[in-house]
């Protein structure tokens, strides 16, 4: 960061009292408080007649109160009438205090703002914003900025401080000319004292609109930080030293002749990037992602053969023990044929089978350990780790991934997303990583058919399973929960089972849970892949990773429950085989417009990116990034859909300024991303 010596990264001089309250705001600089920027606008630079004030928006009215009272039906409210020359108008307080009940005594003035609605008794405002007047006391010659704050922390007082340090602070542009000249863009402390002091000429309206010029240069500067920030963590991992990993292909082609397919050509291309960033003497940050089905597991299994084959190991890391699992069984069977031991590391294992798995991979006896946290736990040592495999990425925190990238001092790490992600995230959340696309699905792949079906409709949808069964086919039958939620009121997978169990008596009923033993679990999904049992009631432990060719129906019920990327990837464990395969996504009426967003999105839609894209607009980059926020800025002020421009322009300017403009560029980072240096180790 820039030296203390500098005026805008001092300490905000404060009560302690007011300090704790702008810390809960995320105000700590002087600096702070001018990126503090108003939620809204009042007007109270137009008075309105009572008479001619309009309903459903914020008016100010100004009367003398010639009436108050406390009335207790149906609730204790205060009850007060205004009157001016044109008419009269009630003002009600459902929670009041002694003090408002003086301020609005008979006789006094009052301006109040609010929204006039219809009343039982005639016009009314609910909880104006009061203020007491003297007759003819000037209006407000502006709009009022509205800042977001807590508790105790007035806006007259927070107003203050921050016009304090917009007279006080210098506010240079970090920002070249030219760039600023070539992009168009209004100075930085122009915008920023349009949107805190809106001269007169501006309506509310006009500052609400994020094409303003004053906010398009706020959002890019916001942009350009973390652009440059993504450039910077990723030019400090490419200066550190890494294993040069080079294997001679014995191993993969050994692989690849025992596959029953072979790889598409996206699947060829992202595994030359990988190699070829294993072969440099930097570590390797890179990301593949692709749809549900594209293949990235296998994509991943022959990347682990190139540093096996290099006489590195491969370390694995999944999220849940459900999924670790499946990646062990899956990998196991491809690799011990070649003679390679795979040990498997859970939080689960008993002592003794845990001390043994330990010592296979502390003296390289394992070449590949795949688990979950378990595996970045103090006690784990590897011989010698040069690629970690990172799945589920989302699900992880920088913390975690850094630890179980300290086991080998620094390893390449290849992470991979269960489902896509949007273009605007790869451009700007994971601008620090190298990013490879797998996009295109296998050849036999057959489209899913997608249907919405109230689950007043159940035997309906038994009977369909019960037709699939009997042409030969399996169906998979999903239910969020376990066990029985009060509030949430879903049905289990237990009684599920024995429900279809009664229903389909012709047909044999399985069941698999995350509470079920690792052997139980195994035996059940390598009956179902026998086709011994035909339909499978399950949780959404299946939701990534089973690869079942003959299933060709999915049942989802309470699908309003779940989100895009869970339906998607669920919805992919059918339409494996050459069977025309159904999906049906059983929901509960009514529906919340949230629940009715996202199965609009997942009915019209088989496209992952295209569903991953939409996820974004529904949920926000927060929740869409899970764990990796931890360790990324959140955007405040841009959004990354509406723009994708300012976009663009940040992403192609932050080299460019690194390279020719290093101290702006400095200058930039200190104002809008303070304490980045936790940032940049990740």
């Amino acid at each position: 960061m820039r030296p203390p010596e500098n005026p805008a990264f001092a300490p905000v001089s404060a009560p302690a009292a007011t300090l704790k309250r702008l810390e809960r705001l995320g105000i700590r600089r002087r600096f702070d408080l001018v990126l503090h920027l108003p939620l809204r606008y009042e007007d109270e630079t137009h008075l309105y007649p009572i008479v001619d004030a309009p309903y459903g928006q914020p008016v100010l009215v100004e009367g003398e109160v010639i009436a108050q009272e406390i009335q207790f039906k149906p609730r204790r409210q205060l009850v007060v009438q205004i009157e001016d020359r044109t008419g009269t108008l009630v003002l009600r307080f459902i929670h009041f205090y002694p003090s408002q009940q003086k301020q609005l005594a008979r006789g006094r003035r009052v301006r109040a703002l609010g929204e006039i609605r219809r009343g039982f008794f005639g016009d009314e405002m609910v909880h104006p914003k009061l203020r007491e007047v003297a007759e003819g006391e000037p209006l407000a010659e502006s709009l009022t900025p509205i800042y977001p704050t807590v508790n105790g922390l007035t806006q007259p007082v927070l107003r203050r401080m921050i016009h304090r340090e917009l007279d006080t602070l210098p506010l240079p542009d970090t920002l070249p000319d030219a760039v600023r000249t070539a992009l168009r863009l209004m100075a930085f402390d122009e915008a920023v004292k349009l949107l805190h002091r809106p001269p007169p000429a501006y309506s509310a309206q006009q500052l609400a609109d994020p094409m303003l010029p004053a906010w398009q240069r706020l959002k890019f500067d916001e942009l350009l930080a973390q652009q440059l920030s993504m450039r910077l963590a990723y030019r400090a991992r490419r200066q550190g030293r890494a294993p040069v990993i080079q294997g001679d292909g014995h191993l993969r082609q050994a692989l690849s002749a025992n596959l029953p397919f072979a790889l598409t050509g996206a699947q060829q291309r992202v595994l030359v990037e990988i190699t070829t960033d294993m072969a440099k003497p930097h570590p390797m940050n890179r990301l593949l992602q692709g749809d549900v089905g594209s293949g990235k597991t296998i994509v991943a299994a022959l990347s682990a053969l190139a540093a096996i084959e290099a006489g590195f190991q491969v370390a694995l890391m999944a999220p849940t023990e459900i999924l670790a699992e499946q990646h062990y069984l899956k990998l196991s069977a491809w690799l011990e044929p070649l003679g390679i031991r795979v040990a498997w590391l859970s939080g689960s294992l008993r002592k003794k089978a845990r001390g043994e798995m330990l010592a296979d991979i502390a003296d390289g006896s394992a070449r590949l350990a795949v688990g979950t946290h378990a595996l970045f736990q103090e006690d784990v040592a590897f011989e010698t780790l040069g690629l970690v495999i990172v799945d589920e990425q989302h699900r992880f925190g920088v913390g975690q991934r850094l630890a179980l990238q300290g086991k080998g001092g620094a390893p390449h790490q290849l992470m991979m997303s269960a489902t896509p992600i949007p273009r605007t995230l790869a451009m700007s959340f994971y601008a620090d990583l190298d990013v490879s696309v797998i996009d295109e699905l296998p050849p036999g792949r057959t489209p899913v058919v997608t249907k919405l079906i109230n689950n007043a409709r159940r035997d309906e949808v038994v009977g369909f399973v019960d037709r699939a069964c009997h042409e030969g086919q399996q169906a998979y039958w999903v239910c969020p929960l376990i066990e029985e939620s009060e509030t949430l009121q879903l049905q289990t997978a237990v009684d599920t089972h024995l429900q279809l169990s009664e229903d389909l008596p012709h047909r044999r009923v399985g069941l698999v849970h995350g509470r079920m033993k690792p052997q139980e679990k195994a035996e059940v999904m390598a009956a179902f892949s026998r086709n011994e049992i035909q339909v499978l009631v399950a949780t959404t432990v299946i939701e990534v990773g089973v690869d079942v060719p003959n299933a060709s129906l999915m049942v989802i019920e309470h699908a309003e429950r779940m989100g895009l990327a869970q339906l998607h990837q669920l919805r992919g464990r059918v339409g494996r085989g050459a069977a025309r395969s159904t999906c049906v996504l059983m929901f509960e009426a009514p529906l919340s417009e949230l629940a009715k967003a996202r199965l609009k999105v997942i009915y019209e839609n088989t496209d992952g990116f295209e569903i991953a894209r939409q996820d974004l607009q529904i949920r926000g980059p927060g929740e869409f990034l899970g764990a990796r926020q931890s360790g990324v800025p959140m955007l405040r002020f841009a959004d990354l859909e509406k723009d994708l421009a300012l976009l663009e322009s940040a992403r192609g300017l932050a080299p460019e300024m690194l390279k020719s403009w290093p101290r702006e560029a400095e200058a930039h980072l200190d104002r809008w991303l303070a304490g980045r240096e936790h940032f940049l180790k990740a």
